[in-house]
């Protein structure tokens, strides 16, 4: 598998996202995780990324229990700090996003002292003694906290070796901007704002990132569903898509389907042509979804179908397409 340079680490181009193995949106079992990491291994996926929010906590046990087998430097690992998991003092109802999770819940706590249990408690579920990468993870209404609290920790946790890079995790490009310009970043994991419907990332973050050499982990490329399955109901960014994205989603899978491809194969092809993106990261709830994503990163997608994409503007005209059609 292609790899990439990450700050100071070596790691493939396609990584293994576990919001899915958290439970999101439907239930995972313990048998499908485990047999979903054992796949992208076998396949070579070698970056692993992980959060606390990902079924509150679920998603971190499960990934640590398969990579605790496994030679700790033949991977990286990335997880996020800024919540931290407590029980209510009563009865936890079910999740609005993650199903079959734990009675733990997340609460917001960007300070310095808070990043600092977050990490303990992170590696406690993972039962790892390290991870690679930490990002400060949907700190929306948090910049200064975030700021003053958060990164203070992340840097000193750089600095003292215990993590390799350090960034942020986000569903928006406009504070990654801010962050890649206030702090000494190494990488950004943007999720769902470069994609076959959404190219705002090419406005100002992708240009502060080339400049200042921050990579970018590439999360959401499917858009929650919605460009890997188009459909009345299909998600976009989290929630139910309106009707005006299902259409352009039908339309551009109308134009794969002209030129004998797949919607999801031009999907991440595209994501993957543009030069700030270091990983793909690609979520899985079962094995034959890790095989699909490696099989749609390799699918011949014809330049035709890039040349017409281009020529109908149903994509941004700065945005480099596969084989610089």
């Amino acid at each position: 598998m292609k790899r990439s340079r990450l700050g100071p680490l070596d790691v493939t181009s396609l990584g293994l996202g576990s919001a899915p193995l958290g439970g999101l949106f439907t239930p995972v079992s313990d048998a499908d995780a485990e047999a979903t990491i054992a796949s992208a291994w076998s396949l070579g996926i070698r970056f692993f990324d992980t959060a606390p929010l990902y079924g509150f906590g679920l998603a971190e046990r499960r990934l640590g229990a398969f990579l605790r087998q496994r030679p700790r430097d033949s991977y990286a690992i990335s997880t996020k700090v800024g919540r931290l998991l407590r029980a209510p003092d009563g009865a936890a109802a079910e999740d609005e996003h993650y199903k079959g999770a734990p009675r733990e819940r997340p609460m917001f706590d960007f300070s310095y002292d808070g990043v600092m249990r977050s990490v303990e408690e992170s590696l406690a579920r993972l039962g790892l003694d390290r991870v690679d990468v930490l990002l400060v993870h949907d700190p929306d209404d948090h910049y200064d906290e975030a700021v003053a609290g958060a990164f203070r920790a992340l840097r000193r946790l750089r600095d003292d070796g215990t993590v390799k890079a350090i960034g942020a995790g986000m569903n928006q490009s406009e504070m990654l901007v801010r962050f890649a310009q206030a702090v000494p970043v190494d990488c950004f994991l943007l999720a769902g704002r470069y994609t076959l419907l959404d190219q705002g990332a090419l406005d100002a973050l992708f240009p502060v990132c080339r400049e200042r050499g921050i990579g970018i982990l590439l999360g959401g490329i499917y858009n929650s569903g919605i460009l890997a399955n188009p459909h009345t109901g299909a998600k976009f960014d989290y929630q139910d898509a309106d009707a005006a994205l299902v259409d352009r989603a039908l339309a551009l899978d109308e134009l794969c389907r002209k030129h004998g491809t797949e919607l999801k194969a031009a999907a991440l092809q595209f994501c993957m042509a543009h030069p700030a993106v270091t990983v793909a990261v690609m979520g899985a709830r079962n094995a034959t979804e890790v095989a699909d994503n490696i099989a749609m990163s390799e699918m011949a997608v014809p330049a035709a179908f890039w040349q017409e994409l281009r020529a109908r503007n149903l994509v941004d005209a700065r945005a480099p397409l596969p084989g610089g059609a």
